[in-house]
């Protein structure tokens, strides 16, 4: 009378190890791993000096401790100045006082010297800086997915994940070199006035942060894609060893 209950022992102990594996890889399916949280917080970090840098007008600026100065100091976007002299004006009647924004319409004779304010390697900067802004803001919207709303069990969050690595890296790669050519350029002889007392602000240092870990962010985002496609393998696998099992 005892063997029907010996034999249902073991029929039940024969399936809880294979029921037990199956709920072990469906629980490592994570919605992300180390390198996507790391990948998460730096985009933060990077995304705030990014856009700080992008609106502040600190890229370039003048030591404080000289009187008469000409130059404030200057952004992408918005330059400042203590009292800087009409570069077309031969009798040195016109002057600029306070800030602007570089393309202002408004202010006499501010459209004569646009071309003195932006040359080509200012607006490179510009252009370039610019493709980095908007790929965060893609960035950031991809990111917000990934946090929010898409999961490991979704068909396109790989492809999200790579998608979002690959705009960061596109957007780093343009502030690198926007960064770059700021550096190499603009504190030049022959620019901005007094240029022997001028020096890369904080804007600018933010920028070059910014563009290190967006970078990191990039990498970070990449290896999270590398390790999410790896798992999507492993688990359609042991649902194969299952089934076979199963079988």
């Amino acid at each position: 009378m005892q063997k029907p209950s010996h034999f249902a022992r073991e029929d039940s102990q024969e399936h809880l190890p294979t029921s037990h594996t199956q709920n072990i890889h469906t629980v490592n399916m994570k919605r992300r791993t180390l390198s996507g949280s790391c990948g998460v917080g730096v985009f933060v970090f990077a995304f705030a000096f990014i856009v700080i840098a992008f609106a502040t007008p600190s890229w370039l600026v003048s030591d404080y401790r000289i009187t008469g100065a000409k130059l404030d100091r200057l952004g992408l976007w918005v330059h400042c100045f203590r009292s800087l002299p009409d570069v077309n004006d031969d009798s040195q009647r016109r002057f600029f006082v306070g800030c602007r924004w570089v393309y202002d319409p408004f202010t006499t004779g501010y459209d004569e010297i646009r071309g003195f304010l932006l040359p080509a390697f200012m607006i490179a900067t510009q252009f370039f800086y610019t493709l980095a802004f908007i790929g965060m803001l893609l960035s950031a919207i991809g990111v917000l997915v990934f946090i929010l709303c898409a999961g490991p069990d979704q068909k396109h969050f790989i492809t999200l994940i790579r998608s979002v690595g690959y705009v960061l890296l596109g957007a780093g790669v343009s502030a690198a070199i926007a960064v770059i050519v700021f550096a190499g350029f603009g504190n030049r002889n022959g620019w901005m006035p007094e240029h022997a007392n001028n020096w890369f602000g904080w804007s600018f240092i933010l920028a070059c942060v910014g563009t290190v870990l967006t970078l990191v962010a990039s990498s970070l985002f990449l290896s999270e894609a590398h390790v999410q496609h790896k798992k999507r393998i492993q688990f359609k696998e042991s649902q194969t060893r299952f089934e076979l099992v199963r079988g």
